[in-house]
């Protein structure tokens, strides 16, 4: 999947925002709820800002440039996030907090970002399945929404960016679903009810 999507998780209340495409996480997010932390637990605030000044810090990022080449990345302007590479971000958590570092360490092992570059990529494959079976094209957009709000229905899901990855997942399996009933059915429509109301009775056994 090409478009880059932010992904959402929860740390201590507060948000805490992923790249789909780098895997990098908001460095200012988890200052916030770094912050947040030490803060109730009577501890100084963390100054990102000097962290990046610290020897240490050099002499790491520098490690991780040779292997992985960029690994922080910078916006302009007001609001502007500071994006990490996931192992910079882990030893950020770290100089937080090491209970930050256990919660922060446990998102490398999961699949939430595989799940939802999955879903992109299936979503294209129920596209095209879908706009080589409708008959008019002109129609399509119009198919292509509604079936979109319906998986969305089925999945119960309000936000995709703050989906989980059992939903994320069961998305995925309904694209497919419906791209290969649409090679094989006549009628688009019914192709997109059977295959949503298969992966869902699917899911239940």
């Amino acid at each position: 999947m090409e478009t880059q999507v932010i992904m959402k998780r929860k740390l201590f209340g507060e948000e805490i925002s992923q790249q789909s495409k780098t895997t990098f996480f908001s460095a200012n997010d988890l200052v916030i709820a770094g912050n947040r932390y030490r803060v109730a637990n009577n501890m100084p605030m963390f100054i990102m800002a000097e962290w990046f000044r610290k020897e240490s810090t050099v002499e790491f990022m520098q490690a991780l440039e040779a292997k992985f080449g960029k690994i922080k990345t910078s916006g302009r302007g007001k609001g502007a996030k500071t994006w990490v590479h996931p192992l910079l971000f882990i030893d950020m958590a770290l100089a937080i907090s090491p209970k930050l570092k256990i919660e922060v360490y446990s998102w490398l092992f999961d699949y939430l970002l595989e799940y939802r570059n999955n879903s992109g990529d299936s979503y294209k494959r129920m596209c095209g399945a879908a706009y080589i079976r409708i008959s008019n094209k002109s129609l399509f957009k119009k198919y292509i929404t509604e079936t979109a709000l319906k998986i969305q229905t089925a999945c119960k899901v309000t936000d995709w960016q703050e989906a989980s990855q059992a939903q994320l997942k069961l998305r995925d399996q309904i694209h497919n679903n419906i791209a290969i009933l649409s090679d094989v059915m006549t009628d688009i429509n019914q192709a997109t009810r059977l295959g949503i109301a298969k992966t869902l009775e699917a899911g239940t056994k």
